[in-house]
């Protein structure tokens, strides 16, 4: 199967099975999608490895950062795409050189590797997700974090859950 993540002019002409559609402030829709194929015109595919024998939801959320704001190394329960809304991330997926993400640029996570995340010092930083998830854990969150004691430290960051549906594949 492959995730993907594809930019739409109209958000009412984007729905379709295995799909989740946001809708941008100036109307138009980013569409991720699981199917077999990337979509013509893809802002990014990634393959992700499901098993036919779990139960799978499309969980699309909004992270929303403070300034200076970090997501300590952490891992997720599964693969997802991400799209820069607002401000600066620096993202740094395990052992890999830190990479400065802009507002309309993705990213990839598999949820194996670690990943730390550093919002810009001077500005709200904002950032939509797109994941399949095990369905055992709707409305739960997906995080893992690779130090135990992040679980408990203060969290300058919000999330808003908007979508948390099951799927078939």
């Amino acid at each position: 199967m492959r995730l993907s993540l594809t930019e739409h002019p109209e958000a009412a002409e984007a729905t379709g099975p295995n799909r989740v559609v946001h809708e941008l402030d100036d109307g138009r829709a980013l569409v991720w999608a699981l199917g077999d194929e990337a979509p013509a015109g893809a802002l990014l595919s990634a393959p992700v490895a499901l098993d036919d024998a779990t139960e799978w939801l499309m969980r699309c959320d909004r992270v929303d950062f403070e300034p200076g704001g970090v997501a300590p190394r952490h891992r997720h329960r599964g693969g997802g795409i991400r799209c820069l809304l607002r401000g600066r991330l620096e993202v740094t997926v395990a052992d890999g050189a830190p990479r400065v993400v802009r507002p309309g640029e993705c990213w990839f996570e598999s949820g194996r590797e670690p990943v730390l995340a550093v919002a810009a010092p001077d500005d709200e930083t904002s950032f939509i997700r797109f994941s399949v998830l095990p369905a055992v854990i709707r409305g739960q969150s997906s995080i893992q974090y690779v130090d135990a004691a992040d679980a408990g430290r203060g969290k300058p960051r919000r999330y808003t859950v908007l979508v948390d549906e099951s799927i078939s594949l």
